[in-house]
């Protein structure tokens, strides 16, 4: 199709704002699923999507509409995540479109990730369609956000769309709306082909499937490609459209969104943000943009049977061909026996690949606290990256450490900007930016050690504004810190399940914490269990789990108290032996409860 009839847009939102259910009612009005196909959420292909009401996989799905010129245009709908984690694929999708729709909730208003994707959408140059959603909901109040938009990206209030995804009333207009100001695409024909990989999946029968925009050129079926990234030549096996279903055609042109399957079985190799090109590859230039995915929270995981471990280590090989973005290795614990230490791009990231290893593979799984990667450097000047507790070197030989930062940004209704700050200086925080969107609702940045993020900042943000706060974040780098390991000793072994690093500020409040959790989870035993949290050799907290006892006196009836001093002196014998030889016994129980991580914080 030409060119000038062609065009392609990316829906950007805050989680549960509607994206899902306007793509829906853009399937059904442009006639590109018929209503005995159409299920809510259509594009959403995952169960965790469906139940958990985000998009953790972009899509992208061609359409054909007629607009009241009789002119057919084709319209290419990426799907983008819509969650903080998934910002890198987000910028990638929006690198393949030349505008969006920037979609609002017409009852809460703009939210933390609508403005970093607008930033985004920015950025990129993207043509903004400002629309407004939920119109038909009784708490909605489309004068009062129109405004803020409006103020926001500096439009009148009359340009601003409102629209129900859910009943359909205004989307009519908006799809008039997208023919007529964003613009189609402006690559070159003929020059060489570049084409974008903006997402991958991973098919068992077929290998990856990489979903392109092509930029400039053309590419034909059966053609020799280079994925410049990667430095690996392929051909390409089959090309197509998604209509939404996977179509073979012959030849994709400028300005198209498809697929391009070559025969890879390795997901790595197929990076999103890749450039692709004819081979023998002529002198162009890779599309810009394209960086490494970065794990930024780590966190053992274990199976809870230690028979299951060979079960853990195919299911990740597995699920590592869907997900490019999880790095894991071997790691050994002795409380918690054989497992993998993983890297993950965030805190949802986790609990995805914990879900789907848990219900795809049928594992149990034990999975410890989240930490991020600290960098150590050495009275020798070498550099070490430390991603587990247990790897810290000894303290003297560590001149500084330095832990990574992030750019926090919460949006809040003014009434809660003091609580807001309160909440952040507590943990480190550095204020960098305060303005109004409105008389009602602040942006306040942060600049933030990830590390005070991870844990259960978003719940204590969501308890202090009452639900009405969101967040997002971004890396913005590495800073020295005063920081130390925390250790946590039962009957004077560590434990390094329960080890930490920590601020030192912070350190006797996580000793105290954890120490006192673990009294109430050990059983007792038939000695005294000292547990104690401890910085090197020095002890900051101690909680002691109490000792059974027996009940030697009971035999006897009377006589000279000298003989239940005597049975009581041999017992007290008889406990400090066990001390000094005994095991204290931990319940699996135990460590589950003490490492558990509320999936809630996982859902900024």
């Amino acid at each position: 199709m030409d060119q000038a009839q062609q065009r392609s847009f990316a829906v950007i939102s805050h989680v549960d704002h509607g994206k899902s259910t306007l793509s829906d009612r853009l399937l059904q009005i442009t006639g590109t699923v018929s209503d005995r196909d159409m299920r809510e959420q259509f594009l959403d292909r995952m169960d965790l999507e469906r139940e958990r009401g985000i998009t953790i996989k972009a899509a992208a799905v061609r359409m054909t509409y007629t607009a009241a010129d009789k002119t057919t245009y084709q319209l290419n709908l990426i799907d983008t995540p819509g969650h903080v984690d998934f910002g890198y694929e987000v910028s990638r999708s929006l690198a393949a479109c030349e505008g969006v729709l920037l979609l609002v909730d017409a009852a809460q208003g703009i939210q933390a990730q609508t403005l970093t994707n607008l930033y985004l959408a920015v950025d990129a140059n993207l043509e903004v369609i400002p629309v407004l959603n939920k119109i038909d909901l009784p708490a909605a109040q489309p004068e009062k956000y129109a405004a803020e938009i409006a103020s926001l990206i500096g439009c009148d209030v009359a340009d601003i769309f409102q629209i129900s995804a859910k009943t359909g009333q205004g989307v009519p207009e908006l799809l008039d709306a997208i023919v007529e100001r964003i613009p189609p695409p402006a690559g070159d024909p003929d020059a060489p082909l570049r084409a974008l990989v903006f997402d991958s999946v991973y098919d068992v029968y077929r290998g990856v499937v990489a979903y392109i925009r092509v930029v400039d050129g053309s590419l034909k079926a059966r053609a020799p490609v280079r994925f410049m990234v990667a430095g690996h030549d392929a051909e390409a096996d089959e090309i197509g459209i998604m209509a939404p279903d996977s179509t073979p055609v012959v030849e994709l042109f400028t300005g198209e969104v498809g697929y391009l399957i070559s025969g890879i079985k390795d997901v790595s190799l197929v990076k999103v943000g890749d450039t692709v090109t004819p081979r023998p590859a002529p002198d162009v230039e890779a599309l810009a943009g394209y960086r490494e995915p970065k794990p930024m929270v780590f966190a053992g995981i274990y199976p809870i049977n230690g028979d299951d471990f060979p079960l853990l280590r195919d299911a990740l090989d597995k699920l590592k061909l869907n997900d490019g973005a999880l790095v894991y290795e071997p790691e050994s614990s002795g409380a918690l026996g054989f497992g993998f230490r993983c890297g993950f791009l965030g805190l949802l990231h986790m609990e995805i690949v914990r879900e789907r290893l848990e219900r795809e593979f049928d594992l149990e799984l034990i999975v410890s606290a989240p930490s991020v990667g600290y960098e150590v450097q050495l009275d020798d000047r070498k550099k070490e990256i430390v991603r587990n507790p247990s790897e810290m070197p000894d303290r003297s030989r560590i001149e500084e450490i330095y832990e990574p930062y992030v750019s926090v940004m919460v949006v809040t209704p003014s009434e809660y900007t003091g609580p807001v700050i309160q909440m952040c200086q507590d943990r480190r925080g550095e204020l960098k930016e305060m303005h109004y969107l409105s008389p009602e609702r602040v942006e306040i940045r942060y600049h933030m050690p990830l590390g005070e993020i991870i844990f259960d900042f978003f719940d204590q943000l969501k308890s202090a504004t009452k639900g009405f706060a969101s967040l997002d974040y971004e890396p913005v780098g590495m800073y020295a810190s005063d920081l130390v390991k925390v250790d946590v000793l039962l009957n004077s072994q560590p434990v390094d399940a329960f080890s930490t690093i920590v601020h030192r500020n912070k350190a006797y409040d996580y000793g105290k914490a954890m120490t006192e959790r673990l009294r109430k989870l050990i059983p007792r035993q038939m000695f005294d269990v000292p547990i104690q949290a401890a910085i090197g050799s020095r002890v900051i907290a101690r909680e002691t789990v109490k000792a059974k006892r027996k009940d030697v006196l009971a035999k006897c009836y009377g006589g000279d108290v000298s003989r239940k001093r005597k049975l009581l002196e041999r017992q007290k014998e008889g406990k400090r032996r066990m001390k000094q030889i005994g095991l204290v016994e931990v319940p699996q129980s135990a460590f589950i409860e003490a490492l558990r991580v509320d999936s809630d914080s996982t859902s900024a």
